[in-house]
């Protein structure tokens, strides 16, 4: 067995109604909170006793996190709390981390910048998600667009980890039913690829497999009824299980694929992961020699893992590639970054070019 490591957040909370809990929780790090929420802060700013609150509405960009280090700072926040989907948790995680450092954010992200580590502890983080999708609440990153390089860059350290994740199922109950398919689909993709790539290990195949079965049985049911709190809460715990599962053994070809295009057109992630889903596992299982894990998968998934994907992806009405923008004449490009993304690297099989335009194609 390889040398492996596991790291979550110092204390996860998970439960219907725990939202209650939040203002004790933050009080354990000081009076001074920051509020970083999505485009609806209204309903968060009477829950909790805070200095100040930032938006974050898409994606979180290299300005924004400036902006909310900027007012952290104004401020003197003693606790960060993020409440929303993965960009504002992942904006909250940044917040946080730079808050504190020597150094400007181009000295630490990855990619764009200079890429080194983290330099002082970041602020203490609470992460409140409200989506069940990027498991963000689990994760060691934050992912930041820079619209200047038309790429999307991580920040990323151990001590990102959310001292406290906060995660309560019954959030999620107003959710749009395309925002439900598109974040649910994400967090199962996190599953499946944590579970097969190269890096995986024993307690992320544990988690993966019991985040794939609460999808298989809940994803859909949540989909069509959002105030089906048993499928929510087994969605909440999926994304859970598969932030977990990322940030201590990693992804594969969906989210190499994702990095480019996410920073080259304005594409929500977890359409674009849901969208790419089926072929990359398709393109996968052809190519991989120890067919262990694959079988497995094909079993939990009806007997034919390519098929129930490729099935589930219409029966949400999940859009094509094409919705965002992209056309045939960007393949090349996309396949190309999407080669040199970290994500790729733990893919279980070495994809060729020709093979990354291929999995495009069939996504368009």
């Amino acid at each position: 067995m390889n040398r492996f490591e596991f790291a979550t957040a110092q204390r996860i909370i998970f439960g219907r109604g725990v939202i209650r809990e939040l203002p004790a929780l933050a009080a354990e790090f000081g009076q001074r909170a920051l509020l970083i929420t999505g485009s609806r802060p209204a309903q968060w700013t009477t829950r909790l006793p805070y200095v100040g609150f930032k938006t974050i509405c898409g994606e979180p960009t290299v300005e924004d996190i400036q902006s909310g280090v900027e007012l952290a700072k104004q401020f003197n926040a003693d606790v960060i709390v993020a409440i929303g989907g993965g960009s504002v948790v992942d904006a909250g995680k940044a917040i946080a981390a730079m808050s504190t450092q020597p150094g400007d954010l181009m000295r630490y992200i990855e990619v764009i910048g200079e890429g080194k580590p983290l330099e002082a502890t970041p602020l203490p983080f609470i992460a409140v998600p409200t989506t069940a999708g990027t498991g963000a609440e689990a994760t060691r990153n934050a992912v930041i667009a820079s619209e200047e390089h038309r790429v999307k860059a991580s920040l990323r350290h151990l001590s990102m980890l959310p001292r406290i994740a906060l995660i309560d199922s019954e959030l999620a109950i107003d959710l749009p039913p395309h925002v439900t398919a598109a974040s649910g689909m994400d967090a199962l993709t996190q599953c499946l690829e944590a579970f097969v790539c190269s890096r995986a290990q024993p307690m992320t195949d544990a988690l993966c497999l019991d985040g794939i079965q609460r999808a298989v049985r809940s994803l859909e049911r949540a989909f069509q009824n959002g105030h089906d709190l048993d499928a929510r809460e087994d969605m909440a715990l999926c994304a859970l299980n598969s932030g977990i599962a990322l940030a201590n053994a990693g992804l594969g070809a969906v989210h190499g694929f994702a990095a480019p295009i996410g920073g080259m057109f304005h594409a929500p992630h977890g359409a674009v992961c849901a969208a790419l889903l089926a072929p990359v596992w398709e393109m996968n299982s052809k190519r991989v020699q120890n067919r262990t894990k694959f079988d497995q998968i094909d079993a939990m998934l009806g007997g034919d893992a390519v098929s129930w994907l490729h099935s589930i992806t219409q029966r949400l009405q999940i859009p094509k590639l094409s919705a965002w923008g992209i056309q045939d004449s960007d393949l090349d490009e996309i396949a190309r970054k999407a080669a040199a993304a970290s994500s790729m690297k733990a893919n279980p099989v070495s994809l060729t070019h020709d093979e990354l335009v291929t999995i495009l194609r069939a996504a368009l």
